[in-house]
């Protein structure tokens, strides 16, 4: 395997230990992409040893075409294959050009709140300034359970999310668009920890609302160096 792309088949497999030491992928469902150019991308894959994303290595982590051919000689040799939703992510970056990279998680609180009818609103503030600026430009929701294995079916989900970062997949999971690979898990992790306080809320018998115009205009962009390079740092160290 190409040795140029060793930093990115690590960051990626990083980034999918992340998600399931977060809980957003805790078992062996979940992947995560990265482009590499206009027709290949770096992919989790399942190999003959699968044993969760908890416990990805590089190794896991192929070169595909958008068609889900290896995109160099020897890439899914090994008994590697694709996963069955690689149309989810292949869709994105087919019509999503300010796309890099796409995660798909299985966050079990974000499906819980979706079936309960709770949409992920702006209801903190500093708490989680990304998350509340996220979640105030609209997190939409793709109606289908469906397993999302084919062009098709991934041209539906790519519709329901539009030009938004992050969709919710009905009694499913989400789907999370970013340039990078960490701000892509880093929007999943906000959506998640929204989703977790407003079921909280709700089961305390409270009301859900908004935050006031207001606060949201005096919430400060700390930016990307703050935001993500930080916040990233800080989800690897809890990896050990």
């Amino acid at each position: 395997m190409s040795a140029e792309l060793a930093p990115a088949r690590t960051s990626i497999a990083q980034a999918c230990r992340v998600l399931a030491a977060r809980g957003l992928a805790d078992g062996i469902l979940g992947h995560i992409s990265l482009r590499v150019d206009g027709r290949r991308l770096l992919v989790r894959c399942r190999g003959p040893e699968e044993r969760g994303l908890a416990f990805t290595t590089d190794a896991d982590i192929r070169l595909v075409d958008l068609d889900g051919e290896e995109g160099a000689p020897g890439e899914l040799d090994g008994g590697y294959t694709p996963p069955n939703e690689l149309p989810l992510h292949t869709e994105v970056l087919r019509s999503r050009p300010d796309v890099a990279a796409v995660v798909h998680a299985h966050p079990p609180d974000v499906v819980a709140a979706d079936l309960a009818g709770i949409a992920i609103r702006p209801i903190v503030g500093a708490f989680d300034i990304p998350g509340t600026r996220l979640a105030a430009g609209g997190v939409p929701v793709h109606p289908r359970g469906v397993l999302i294995r084919d062009r098709r079916l991934a041209a539906e989900m790519v519709a329901s999310m539009a030009d938004r970062p992050v969709v919710v997949l009905r009694a499913h999971g989400l789907t999370s668009a970013a340039e990078s690979v960490e701000q892509a898990v880093l929007q999943a992790i906000s959506v998640d920890r929204l989703a977790r306080l407003s079921l909280r809320v709700v089961s305390a018998g409270g009301t859900l609302v908004d935050i006031p115009d207001a606060d949201m205009a005096e919430l400060p962009d700390l930016g990307a160096g703050f935001n993500t390079a930080t916040a990233w740092r800080h989800e690897l160290a809890r990896l050990g």
